[in-house]
């Protein structure tokens, strides 16, 4: 595995929503942290004067911690959310604990267990499959 797990993440840092690795058991679980910062571009119009992390990008963080599980090598696709739970909004200022645990797959899929918390508190959870894919370029579009 590679000493930084976050360089195996295919996602550009504009599309990065997990900014630091904790822990990780390499294919079984991972704890990593998301920092939400008033300047995050997403934030300027969600919503003006009263910013909230969306929760698409919450779930997206969620499916990037738990991306770091697959195989060196792969990447995925999104494939199911399966019985999300927003718990409170995540505003500016706030650190996301992204805790991720492999609950098993078939093939390509694989399916997780996520969950986010801030100060102990869940914000989300909720259990992922990814599709394990071969990277498309641009040229294949």
């Amino acid at each position: 595995m590679d000493s930084d797990p976050l360089s195996r993440l295919p996602h550009g840092a504009s599309f990065r929503f997990v900014d630091r690795v904790l822990e990780i058991t390499p294919g079984t679980r991972v704890i990593a942290l998301k920092n939400v910062t008033v300047g995050d571009p997403h934030l300027q119009g969600h919503f003006p004067g009263n910013p909230i992390m969306p929760g698409v990008l919450l779930v997206e963080a969620m499916a990037q911690a738990a991306g770091l599980l697959l195989p060196d090598g792969s990447s995925a696709l999104l494939a199911q959310i399966k019985e999300a739970r927003f718990r409170r909004p995540v505003v500016p200022g706030d650190q996301v604990r992204i805790e991720a645990e492999r609950l098993g797959g078939l093939g390509p899929l694989h399916r997780f267990a996520v969950k986010a918390s801030v100060d102990g508190t869940a914000v989300a959870e909720a259990e992922i499959v990814l599709a394990e894919t071969s990277q498309v370029t641009s040229n294949a579009l």
